[in-house]
């Protein structure tokens, strides 16, 4: 059924940021900016780049999910853009 397997897709990427999360912060959405001074919107979008880079080219890193992190990226651009908007 359509509804399950949209259920099924959004938990696994709800998963995968939460673990990502967990392991390094909230570093896409809130970044130390060691050497990038360019705000978390804008890092996304280098992020998203990068991954549309890679789909493009065929090139992903080990075993490194590519669409899904994609989809996670996009994920937490919606969620800063819309707390931009608040």
């Amino acid at each position: 059924m359509f509804e399950d397997k949209v259920k099924k897709v959004a938990n696994e990427i709800t998963q995968m940021l939460l673990l990502k999360n967990a392991s390094y912060g909230n570093s896409a959405l809130d970044p130390v900016r060691v050497f990038s001074k360019a705000d978390s919107i804008e890092q996304l979008y280098v992020r998203i780049d990068d991954k549309l880079s890679r789909i493009a080219r065929g090139s992903a890193f080990g075993n490194e999910d590519i669409i899904n992190d994609l989809i996670g990226y996009l994920f937490l651009l919606k969620i800063k853009m819309e707390e931009k908007e608040k």
